[in-house]
């Protein structure tokens, strides 16, 4: 991966072989970004998506395997027990212009894979919510 900072956005190029999420947290957790949004397209041979059921409040995972672009990835970034917390979305496209979307868990770059970081003042944390069944922002 190589970085170049723009005020308080960052212009990232992830390379062939890099795994998406490890890097991003990676970098947030180098660079003291504790809150901020992420954006970016690019490539990926394999990565894993996931869907949260709200009724039954379970998440299930699908693993996606062979040449995809990365049409969208966004989300944000924000912190759970003092730790970077990404919260990733991705549509990924297929050969066939089929597209698959939802959270992202993980996706290994194919041939590139381009990302800005826009970091923000402040901090906003994570806390698990029974009645939901995911990590919601908490303001206090």
């Amino acid at each position: 991966m190589e970085a170049k900072a723009s005020g308080r956005h960052w212009i990232l190029r992830l390379d062939k072989g890099e795994e998406i999420v490890e890097t991003l947290e990676k970098f947030c957790r180098e660079k003291g970004i504790r809150l901020g949004t992420v954006s970016g397209i690019g490539a990926t041979d394999r990565a894993t998506i996931g869907l949260f059921k709200t009724r039954t409040k379970e998440y299930v995972r699908k693993e996606v395997v062979g040449d995809h672009e990365i049409t969208n990835l966004a989300g944000n970034i924000s912190r759970m027990n003092d730790e970077v917390y990404l919260h990733l979305h991705v549509n990924l496209s297929d050969a066939n212009y089929h597209t698959f979307g939802g959270h992202l868990n993980a996706a290994v770059v194919s041939a590139t894979c381009e990302v800005v970081v826009r970091a923000l003042e402040g901090d906003v944390g994570r806390e698990f919510s029974e009645e939901i069944g995911l990590n919601l922002y908490k303001f206090s």
